[in-house]
């Protein structure tokens, strides 16, 4: 896979593109053993050695973990302006900075995939692939069969026309309705938006599953790494290829 150089020395997590541009013009880069001042020449990781001041940089290790996001916590690295906790607080024993792939709102948890992946990440985003994203999602009221009929059929939000893919009723609590609800695709406050304007508030909500990678058993908090069986099905369903 040919790179251009600025791209790769940003992929190496020395700086930012823009930046890497920079090195590259003040001669501070070598590609095999010559200096490059030009930062649109392609490299193959397999085979071409980069060199920034005389040290080699190398593409760091691919990583691919799943997260159960408590509520509480926000999607973002780093520390918050206003001093709520982040997800980078759960990821502290994993050597390679990962990034998460979407969000999930402060006050809902569940399976968040993280990556430094980010032809992966961009796939599993991209609406093309359309990969299910599953929920779910305790609302304010009993839904009856002819409510959830309707709500099968869709309705229009404020950005556009909104259909899951499947929504059925899992069991009603109390006064109260837990169902699952899948779509396939990711604008913001989606479920909450869906079931609001049906009469019916979200009270909790939680992502289970994005295409073939299901949250099962993960306690709130914790994370583990995707297995070779679960990186096969993912990149199959994007579209890629999976050499282990």
């Amino acid at each position: 896979m040919l790179i251009r150089l600025n791209r790769y020395i940003s992929m190496c997590g020395v700086s930012s593109r823009r930046k890497a541009e920079e090195l590259i013009k003040a001669g501070r880069v070598k590609v095999n053993g010559k200096i490059v001042k030009d930062f649109g020449v392609k490299v193959d990781p397999e085979v071409d050695i980069v060199e920034l001041d005389g040290i080699e940089i190398k593409l760091p290790k691919k990583r691919y973990i799943v997260l159960n996001k408590p509520v509480g916590y926000l999607t973002q690295l780093g520390k918050s302006p206003d001093g709520k906790r982040t997800i980078e607080e759960l990821l502290r024993d994993i050597p390679e900075r990962v990034f998460p792939v979407g969000r999930l709102d402060y006050n809902t948890e569940g399976l968040l995939i993280l990556t430094n992946d980010g032809e992966l990440a961009n796939r599993i985003m991209h609406p093309r692939y359309k990969l299910p994203k599953v929920y779910l999602a305790l609302v304010k009221g009993r839904i009856k069969p002819a409510l959830l009929r309707e709500m099968e059929k869709g309705i229009n939000l404020e950005d556009g026309f909104a259909k899951p893919d499947s929504v059925k009723v899992i069991r009603y609590e109390n006064k109260n309705t837990l169902l699952e609800i899948v779509f396939h695709e990711g604008r913001k406050h989606l479920v909450k938006r869906f079931f609001f304007s049906f009469g019916y508030p979200v009270l909790k909500l939680k992502r289970t599953a994005i295409g073939p990678i299901k949250l099962n058993k993960l306690s709130p908090g914790k994370w583990r790494n995707l297995s070779k069986r679960e990186l096969f099905l993912l990149f199959r369903a994007v579209g890629l290829k999976y050499n282990p």
